[in-house]
This record gives structure tokens, sequence and C-alpha cells, in this order.
């Protein structure tokens, strides 16, 4: 043999490898599964009974009766199962292991989706939980926080890329009250008080509106014929923020009190902002009609307040009066471990406010999908849709209901029946600890993680 036939041999060789780590890597999976005999819970096209569902190259292509299996298609018998849409969750920090960057009130240069971490177990207990994607959140102690990306819960995927929903709408998050005015910056910087974090964001959208302006005239005549004026100096910063005002970014807000979100109404108003999703909102049902009226949603939970000061004050009926006055809504989790039950916190409704079960599960599908821009792909069992789907041993909102599957693209990343005892993806051999069970020792609220680690602040003062 040559040294010639050696190199060629070598290069081959190199040229598959690549090939391999590419798929393992880089490419987003898409799989073939046909789901038979089960009862689809479409959410926007009504029940169907002993109907099938074919999901191809990740996209649900047929949803009928006695559809035939293909060669080659993984068949999932669902008889006697629920199948619905994967559930979405519009509040989560699962995939991220840092969220706050509180060394400024204004940080929107940046962004979740450059620290996404695919070896998170969080990942997969939300997908046993039925939950195919969620909104990886950048924290609340900045008044202007960080943009955030919408993930699929690919889990098993190594490269964090291919966590990232693609073609979803950047997204940004804001925060009042409590949590931008005390959350580990000095103490002489704004905001302070509450009407220190209006002035924060006003001033802001003020600053980037100016740099849109400057941008817009030089764009304007840097082609006429003799102009010699410079650039203006780019900021990510601000550039983000005019985006904002472009309507290209949706607008997430931490907020609790009916008073705060009034104001940030009025805000958006000012600014010609449209796309707006309140987080939280515990007293968002003293302000629905006025939300409804400004196109605004809300993500709320369904029963979970008076861990502090500021959110001493709500009611297990905030979704549904939301619903009733025609507010988009969504329930959140907002923690790794609720994720893993949403379909218990939408059930919740039924028994605060008498939602149907429709109703109910938009909270969980639709709603969030609508308030994520992303309801022409996932959120519902339609032709066309990707094909995301959790399969339930009995009904999704009964105490009694338990999720079987999980899929997300057609591949199955959750298997009851096939769940191993050990879904670490890169386990180590000499680990001593069992890291199942170990705890970060986090016990405050979940988007002020990271805060006292990095600035010694102590958050849990303000709970009592």
């Amino acid at each position: 043999m040559t040294l010639i036939d050696i190199n060629m041999k070598k290069s081959i060789l190199i040229v598959i490898v690549c090939g391999f780590l590419t798929v393992a890597y880089g490419q987003v999976e898409k799989g073939n599964v046909l789901i038979k005999n089960g009862t689809v819970l479409t959410i926007t096209k009504g029940n169907l009974e002993n109907t099938d569902v074919l999901i191809k190259e990740g996209k649900i292509t047929q949803i009928a009766k006695g559809i035939a299996a293909l060669a080659g298609i993984k068949v999932i018998d669902a008889t006697g199962l629920y199948v619905m849409p994967g559930i979405i969750d519009a509040h989560s920090h699962i995939g991220l292991d840092a969220i706050n960057e509180g060394t400024n009130a204004i940080t929107p240069e940046v962004w979740t989706g450059d620290a996404i971490n695919p070896f998170q177990m969080s990942i997969y207990r939300a997908l046993a939980g039925g939950c195919t994607v969620s909104h990886a959140l950048h924290g609340s102690a900045n008044a202007i926080g960080g943009q955030s990306q919408t993930i699929k819960h690919r889990y098993g995927m190594f490269d964090p890329d291919a966590m990232k929903m693609e073609g979803a709408p950047r997204t940004i998050k804001f925060a009042l009250g409590e949590n931008p005015t005390n959350g580990g910056r000095s103490d002489d910087l704004q905001p302070q008080s509450r009407m220190g974090v209006e002035f924060v964001i006003r001033q802001a959208f003020s600053e980037a509106k100016q740099y849109m302006e400057r941008w817009d005239v030089y764009n304007k005549n840097k082609s006429v014929k003799g102009f010699r004026g410079a650039p203006p100096a780019y900021s990510l910063r601000y550039e983000t923020l005019a985006d904002l005002l472009r309507g290209k970014i949706i607008l997430h807000c931490h907020s609790y009190r009916a008073d705060e979100i009034n104001m940030v109404l009025k805000v958006c108003k000012d600014f010609g902002i449209k796309r707006l999703v309140f987080q939280h909102a515990n007293e968002a049902f003293k302000v629905a009609p006025e939300l409804a009226a400004a196109g605004a949603s809300a993500s709320v939970f369904s029963d979970w307040w008076q861990y502090k000061l500021e959110v001493y004050y709500s009611t297990a009926y905030n979704a549904a009066i939301l619903v009733r006055n025609g507010v988009v809504t969504s329930i959140n989790s907002d923690s790794p471990d609720l994720i893993r039950h949403l379909y218990h916190e939408a059930g919740k409704t039924q028994k605060y406010g008498g939602l149907s079960d429709d109703e109910a599960l938009s909270l969980i599908t639709i709603n969030p999908a609508k308030q994520l821009g992303i309801e022409n792909r996932v959120g519902s069992l339609e032709i066309g849709k990707d094909g995301d789907v959790a399969i339930f041993k009995n009904h999704p909102l009964s105490i009694y209901g338990v999720p079987q599957y999980s899929i997300v693209d057609g591949i199955v990343r959750f298997d009851r029946e096939k769940d191993p005892g050990d879904m670490r993806l890169m386990p180590d051999p000499k680990e001593t600890i069992d890291v199942t069970f170990y705890e970060t020792g986090h016990n405050h609220e979940n988007c002020m993680q990271g805060v006292e680690q990095l600035f010694g602040v102590n958050h849990n003062e303000n709970k009592n």
C-alpha cells in the first residue's frame, strides 16, 4: 500500500467521523411515528375518538381513523390513552445554569441562548411531565434584563444549538417591583423604588428611540451623492431595544401588583409596544379588562402566592377571570419541579373558575404558544404542525393522569415503560454524590437564581 493510499484512507475516515459528529452535535433529528387508536385532544378542533396521528419527518401529516402503518415507521398503540399536544411552559429557567446578569439595571445585550446547557436533567424531567417546549427566560434582577430563548426539549442532543427552537421569535425579560430594586447591584444605582423602575424603562426606551432615529437618518442619507457623514456608534444594548420598539421582540414582564401592570401598559402605549406578556401577574385579575383592551396577555401561577410581601395577595380564580375577560392566558411553572405537572396546575382552573376541558388545556398548550409567537408550529394537533405530542394514561386534567410518552419532532424523547434508572447523558463514573437528589441550595424565588451567590444579597428577607 502506498503512502498516497494510506493518506486517502485516513482522509475518508476523518470525513466519516466528522459526519457522525455532525449528526450527534449539529443536526436536529426529525422522526416518523404513527400513534394508533387514541382519544385525540386537538385543543383547537375538538376531540376525536379512536383516531390515529401520523408524524413524518417531524411534522403531523395526517389525523384520521385507520391510517395504515408504513414500513419502518414506529407505531405506538394508544388504545385507551389520551393524545394531546406537547405541553408548553412560557416561563421556565431549565436548561440554564445562571439566569441573572445583575451588573446593571439594563442588560438587553445578553441572551440566554448563548448559555443553554443540554445536559441538564431538568429537561428530561420536564419531558416526563409531558412538556416538550419551554421558554428559557432571563431572571428578574434587572428592570430590563436579557433576551431569552424558546427551547425544544430534545434531550439526548449534545449541541446546545440543537435545543433552540429554530424560527422562534425573539423575546426579552423585564421586571418590576422588589426584584429589580434589590437585585444585587450597588446601592448608589437606580432603581431603588417602584417609580425608579418606571423611569429606568422610560429613559432606556427614549435613548433607544434616539439611537434608532440616528441610524434611520444615516441609512437614508448614506447613498446620497456627496454625503460624508459617519455611521452612529453601534450599541448592542440599544440595537436590541430598538428592535423591541420596532415590534421585532416580544416583551415578557415579571410583575405582581395591579398598579405596576397598569403602569407598564401605559409605558408600552406611549412607545407603541404591542407584543406584551405579563409573567406571574398575580393581581392581573384586578386589571383584566385593561389587559384585554391593550391586547396584552398573562402567564400566571394557578395557586402560588404569599411567598413574599409584594405577592401576598392573589386568588386561585386569577386564570379563569382573565380567560373570561378575553385575555390570552397561560399557566407556567418558573420551577424545575412544577414543570413536571403543569397538567395538574391547569386542572385546578376547573375547580377555581369552572373552565371547560379545552379552555383548561389551552392554558398549557395553544395559549403559551401564542405568547411565544410559535402558535403556527405547536400548541395544537393539526396537520402541518410540529410532531410534538404528549400521550397520557387517563385524562390529563384528571388527578390520575400520568404521561406515558413525550414526542418531540416525531422522536420519542420519553417513554415511561423504557425509562432507565439513570438518564444523565455523560455521567462521571467516579461521581461520589447522588446528583439525582443533590440540591444547590436555591430556596428563593427562581427568577432571582444566582443573585445571592454572585452579590451576597439575602433576597429571602423580602419574603417575611
